[in-house]
């Protein structure tokens, strides 16, 4: 028995030394046939970790081996050389995998076992999706142990067209969980190996770069990818020309890095660039143009120039359905970021069958279960919310939850969104003791999963601070926006839209419990920061003079406020149109100020004028 042999050479071990081998699997290893050994040097190449059968399967397919596989592993096993722990898979104890080891080196061809077997590895790493649920995880974690083993010991094994592949199959294994510590560690070695055996200049080494930058943007450390980024645009403009469709990818990468800094002004360009030269090189009629008119659009989207970006996201549409048919998943994805335009405008009865139209679509393709359903069920129950329709939009905040649970596992940073989103509806429907609750997991997770130093946490603060306002726990709110605001400004810089938001509700707290004297400044902070960053004809710009206003109008100074109240109608008016919630909770705050003045009561009152805040 396995047992017996075990306790033979640990007594022969503890009886002398010798070079690790042990008369008793000599004597095992000299009477297997030829093609048993081969088969023990194959196994012996794999992690110390149970190895699938169809992953050996693959390994001896890659090697061209011409002996049957099913025979000699039952050999090995009737030898108590291998373990079987189940129909599809099998382990050796690691004193006989070490013995075999040094045995497999002695075969004539090692060599060609060792390049089978990263065949099969990088075969599988090429499998390995950008987007992972449980059932991929629970399928390719067998398989884990030995892709590390082939990136940690065997990568000279592999030839340099596969060289990358192990190494990112790993990354984009714990990438698409959210486990973005696990993740770098294999970026990184990916970048080194790259350059060790490639050079500097090569394209491998701008894909390595432009990965580990997309890794650091995930992470919220914007700094560290930018020069990455800025890395394997060069590399890819020396090494393949100005004019070459990966050259856009990484214009369109760097200006995604600005969006999500606040810096549209330089992003903009970048993304134009992208468009032209994938027009240019890829004709009009092209998938990748039609992604490039997304980008665009979003961008426009973040600026409040709703007017430029849905003719693009219209146009994005179009050429989707031409290109790739009415029944395509990019489809769904353009008919929810045109939804989403139509929502942050107020045209909800436009957005409403856009995004049922996706939903539709995307559990047509997916099938009911998949975290993509999820992404569109949040999309449709926020736009019930924003409507006030809390009770639609609480089943499907809750089932968009419970099917990121099922499918990403509850340490995921969707789940900690669904957490927020669910939170966010209790909160406006009062439900404060179903909502705190929520908020505070949502922050937890996020804090779990990207550490105390991310955006999302200062958002998740911002939330729970927010909830606390709203219950008037002004002690309790205030030190979580100071932490958000001051996370903010570190993580993003001071320029950035995303702190004029955080100095806004620090405002809003303060005007709540009347601190005038110290809301001023931040209101007008706020103001400042979005009429730069933004422009003068963005709705936050009119949020932040709607704001201003209430707080001139609590304090006195009606002609200050009338006069800002109607430059913020004038501004929300364009972009929103007259029937939007914040453009009708400016106008109704100007009348009441104008009514309240004409009764001559105004100077007698307290009532404090409605605040915007983000959602």
């Amino acid at each position: 028995m396995l047992e017996e042999l075990l306790s033979l050479l640990e007594q022969k071990q503890s009886q002398e030394e010798d070079s690790g081998t042990d008369v008793v699997l000599e004597l095992n290893w000299d009477a297997l046939e030829s093609s048993a050994q081969e088969m023990a040097g194959l196994l012996s190449l794999f992690a110390l970790a149970p190895m699938p059968w169809s992953l050996v399967s693959e390994a001896a397919r890659a090697t061209s081996l011409d002996f049957d596989l099913v025979v000699n592993r039952d050999i090995l096993v009737q030898k108590y050389l291998l373990q079987k722990l189940d129909e599809n898979t099998y382990q050796f104890h690691e004193r006989i995998r070490e013995f075999l080891s040094i045995k497999g080196e002695q075969l004539a061809n090692i060599e060609n076992l060792k390049q089978g077997v990263c065949s099969a590895i990088v075969a599988i790493a090429k499998d390995i999706p950008h987007t992972l649920i449980q059932s991929d995880i629970l399928a390719i974690t067998p398989a884990i142990p030995h892709l590390v083993e082939v990136a940690t010991n065997q990568k000279e094994y592999l030839n340099d067209e596969d060289l990358i592949w192990p190494f990112l199959g790993l990354a984009r294994f714990y990438h698409g969980q959210g486990a973005y510590q696990q993740a770098l560690p294999w970026y990184q070695q990916c970048l080194s190996t790259v350059r060790e055996r490639l050079g500097e200049e090569h394209l491998y080494v701008a894909e390595s770069l432009n990965n580990l930058a997309l890794l650091y943007s995930s992470q919220g450390r914007y700094q560290e990818a930018e020069p990455l980024y800025l890395q394997a645009l060069d590399l890819r403009q020396s090494l393949l020309g100005e004019q070459h469709p990966d050259v856009a990818t990484s214009l369109n990468n760097l200006a995604g890095l600005y969006k999500s800094q606040g810096r549209y002004q330089e992003a903009e360009p970048l993304f134009q660039q992208a468009l032209d030269l994938r027009r240019r090189l890829l004709g009009q009629e092209h998938p990748d143009v039609a992604r490039s008119f997304n980008n665009l659009a979003g961008l426009y989207k973040s600026q409040g120039r709703y007017q430029e970006a849905e003719p693009l996201y219209l146009q994005a549409l179009d050429l989707m359905k031409r290109l790739l048919g009415q029944e395509h998943l990019h489809v769904a994805t353009s008919l929810n970021n045109l939804a989403g335009l139509y929502s942050s405008q107020g045209r909800y009865q436009e957005a409403e069958p856009l995004l049922q139209q996706a939903l539709d679509l995307t559990q047509r393709l997916l099938g009911q279960e998949h975290p993509y359903v999820a992404i569109v069920l949040n999309h449709l129950a926020a736009l019930y919310s924003s409507q006030g329709r809390y009770q639609e939009a609480e089943p499907l905040y809750l089932q968009a939850l419970d099917l990121r649970q099922r499918l990403l596992g509850q340490e995921h940073l969707h789940v900690a969104t669904s957490l927020n989103h669910l939170a966010a509806l209790y909160s406006s429907q009062g439900r404060y003791q179903e909502a705190e609750p929520l908020y505070q997991q949502a922050l937890d997770l996020t804090q779990r999963l990207l550490g105390q130093q991310h955006p999302d946490v200062a958002s998740s603060l911002n939330n729970l601070a927010y909830l606390y306002e709203r219950q008037g726990r002004y002690e309790q709110a205030e030190p979580l926006y100071l932490e958000a605001l001051e996370l903010k400004k570190r993580l993003l810089g001071q320029q950035h839209p995303d702190v004029a938001t955080s100095l806004n509700n620090l405002a809003g707290l303060y005007y709540s419990q009347g601190r005038y004297e110290k809301a001023e400044p931040l209101y007008q902070q706020a103001l400042d920061l979005r009429k730069r960053l933004l422009g003068q004809q963005h709705p936050d710009v009119a949020a932040s003079l709607n704001n201003l206003a209430g707080l001139y109008s609590c304090q006195g100074r009606y002609k200050k406020a009338k006069t800002l109240y109607q430059q913020a109608l004038h501004i929300a008016v364009k972009p929103l149109g007259e029937e939007h919630p914040t453009t009708r909770i400016i106008s109704d705050n100007l009348n009441y100020l104008l009514v309240r003045s004409q009764v001559g009561k105004l100077a007698q009152t307290n009532d404090k004028t409605m605040v915007l805040k983000p959602n």
